[in-house]
C-alpha cells in the first residue's frame, strides 16, 4: 500500500469518527488504490500550483514596492512584474480548470454511488478549493492596493501644479485610458519633467494592472462560487467545510 493510500485511510477513520452516516449507504473499503494514487498526484500538482502563485504574489508586491518607491520604474523591473504577472495568471488558470474537471468527475460518480473514497476526494478538492481561492484574494488585494497608490502619486502630482482633481474625475481620467489627458494643460505650468514623467508612468502603470485584474475577475469568481456551493454540499460536515464568504475588488468596484 502507497503512502498517499494510507494517508488516505487516516483520514477516512478521522472522517467517520466526526460525521453521522448510514454505514448501509457508505462502502468504507477504498474501492482502487491505483485510481486513488492517481487522484492524489493530481491533488499534489494542484498544490504545487498553488504554492508557487503564492511565492510570486509575494514577489510581485516587492516589485510594487519598487515601483512605487521610485518617480518612475526601470525596464528590468516591468519586464520582471509582467513575466511574474504572466506566470500567475497561467498557473491560475491551470489550476482552475484540473479544479473543475475534478469537480464535475465527483459530481457525476455521486449521482451513482457515495464511497469512502468519494467522501476522500471531495473533502480535497475542497481545502484546495479555498486555498486556490485564499491566495488568488490576497493577489487582488495586493493589486488594488496598488492601483489606490498609484492613482494617490497621480493626484498628488497633479495638485502640485495647481489642478485639483476629484476621485470621480480622476477616475474618469484613469479609464480614458490616454495619458495625454493628464499632462493636458500643465506642460507649460512649470512643473517639473520628473513630475511629468510620474504622472504618465503611473498612469500606464495603472492601465497595465486594470487589464490584469480583469483578466483574473472571472476566473476568480468561477472558483469562489465552487467553493460556496461546498458549503451546502450534503457531502461536506461542517467542520470539514466552514461557511465561506469571498471578497473580489473589480474594476467597477472603484
Amino acid at each position: 500500500m502507497s503512502i498517499k493510500l494510507s494517508f488516505s485511510m487516516h483520514f477516512l477513520c478521522c472522517m467517520f469518527q466526526t460525521c453521522d452516516h448510514d454505514d448501509e449507504d457508505v462502502e468504507i473499503a477504498v474501492d482502487n488504490a491505483a485510481f486513488m494514487d492517481e487522484f492524489f498526484s493530481q491533488i499534489e500538482d494542484i498544490r504545487n500550483s498553488i504554492d508557487k502563485i503564492d511565492v510570486n504574489v509575494a514577489e510581485v508586491k516587492k516589485l510594487y514596492s519598487v515601483i512605487l518607491s521610485a518617480p518612475t520604474s526601470d525596464q528590468k523591473t516591468q519586464d520582471d512584474l509582467e513575466a511574474l504577472t504572466n506566470d500567475i495568471k497561467k498557473m491560475a488558470n491551470n489550476a482552475r480548470n484540473k479544479l473543475k474537471t475534478i469537480e464535475r468527475n465527483l459530481e457525476m460518480e455521486e449521482v451513482e454511488r457515495v464511497s469512502a473514497d468519494l467522501r476522500i476526494r471531495k473533502s480535497q478538492h475542497a481545502v484546495l478549493s479555498r486555498k486556490f481561492v485564499d491566495v488568488m484574494t490576497k493577489y487582488n488585494e495586493a493589486q488594488v492596493d496598488f492601483r489606490e497608490k498609484s492613482k494617490g502619486r497621480i493626484q498628488r502630482q497633479l495638485e502640485i501644479t495647481g489642478k485639483t482633481t476629484t476621485d470621480e474625475e480622476l477616475e474618469e481620467m484613469l479609464e480614458g485610458g490616454n495619458t495625454a489627458v493628464f499632462t493636458a494643460g500643465i506642460v507649460d505650468s512649470g512643473i517639473s519633467k520628473q513630475a511629468l514623467n510620474e504622472i504618465e508612468a503611473r498612469h500606464k502603470d495603472i492601465v497595465r494592472l486594470e487589464s490584469s485584474i480583469k483578466e483574473l475577475h472571472d476566473m476568480f469568481v468561477d472558483i469562489a462560487m465552487l467553493v460556496e456551493s461546498q458549503v451546502h454540499s450534503p457531502l461536506h460536515h461542517a467542520s470539514v467545510c466552514p461557511s465561506f464568504s469571498p471578497s473580489f475588488h473589480a474594476i467597477s468596484d472603484f
